[in-house]
């Protein structure tokens, strides 16, 4: 059974792989699975942003699930937890991937905020959202914060602790990849939540930044490249050696702003590149990455992180 809420650690968003026919690559998703469960991350997210989620059908979104749970049971990884990425436009159908998450083999839930009707997406609207997700959900569910894609909409530490306060145990972290450090701050320190509840930086380019603000680790799309690099960061912070995880963050930045910039298909084509599997295909309309993309400044930043983790 998993704990009442994701345990503190290092969370790879994982991407989705496809065939050229954009056919589910499943082979492919075992492979990277594989490697970032002996990479030592505390869990996956699964469908978050980075795992093309909108693009997916629910029958698919159950069948990569049960496909990455089966290769963490087969990798004797029984620890490592599965949070789903769940949000929808409406609360009925947030509701439903929730359910089909679980029975895929998910642990929580990650949810965005519904994003179409932009201007009724006023704060007491989301709360009730959150609210009516986190009461019917089977599983925990944390609240997404990323504003670049819905819409803009910002959820402010204010709502982020009540919904929290007022949902015991059922809402139980948040990731936010908005990059505010002033907001993961005070929710991490926030008193009116009085269970457990895991404030997660959502992006490797402010992950040192989060720790020191009191974070419960990250989520980070660079996780899926060098895992152990993260792993390695957030352990000698523990151990109290800043001045070395403060290195290994300048590093994390600079992979970050390469990887960053050339979006979901060029994170999965610098895995082709650097790892010799995957690719840079994504859904249409996302274009395709050529790991000719990866030359220059680009390709001695990426290799160069790349041996260190070859290193760990």
């Amino acid at each position: 059974m998993a704990p009442s809420c994701p345990p503190r650690g290092i969370y790879t968003p994982v991407v989705a792989f496809f065939f050229e026919d954009e056919t589910l690559d499943l082979e492919t998703l075992k492979i990277h699975v594989t490697r970032l469960a002996e990479g030592g991350v505390a869990g996956l997210v699964i469908q978050g942003s980075n795992g093309e989620a909108p693009h997916l059908l629910h029958s698919e979104r159950k069948e990569v699930i049960s496909t990455a749970a089966a290769v963490l049971k087969e990798k004797g990884r029984s620890d490592a937890v599965i949070i789903a990425g769940c949000g929808a436009q409406s609360t009925r159908e947030t509701i439903q991937l929730c359910q089909e998450a679980r029975e895929a083999g998910a642990d929580y839930a990650l949810v965005l905020s519904p994003s179409y009707w932009v201007g009724a997406m006023q704060p007491p609207t989301i709360q009730k959202f959150f609210t009516d997700v986190a009461t019917a959900s089977p599983i925990p569910i944390l609240l997404y914060n990323f504003p670049a894609v819905t819409g803009g909409i910002d959820l402010d530490s204010d709502l982020i602790a009540n919904l929290a306060a007022a949902n015991p145990n059922k809402i139980v972290g948040c990731k936010l990849t908005c990059g505010n450090l002033g907001k993961l701050h005070r929710v991490a320190h926030d008193k009116r939540i009085k269970t457990p509840f895991a404030t997660f930086a959502g992006k490797s380019e402010f992950f040192l930044h989060g720790l020191v603000g009191g974070s419960h680790g990250l989520i980070g799309a660079a996780v899926n490249f060098v895992p152990k690099v993260h792993v390695k960061l957030l352990e000698q912070y523990d151990a109290g050696n800043i001045a070395a995880a403060q290195e290994l963050q300048t590093q994390l930045s600079e992979v970050d702003w390469v990887l960053v910039r050339l979006g979901v298909s060029g994170l999965k084509a610098a895995l082709g590149k650097y790892y010799n599997y995957g690719g840079g295909r994504s859904r249409r309309p996302l274009n395709p990455v050529q790991t000719s993309a990866f030359s220059g400044e680009k390709d001695t930043v990426l290799q160069q992180i790349v041996d260190l983790e070859k290193t760990l």
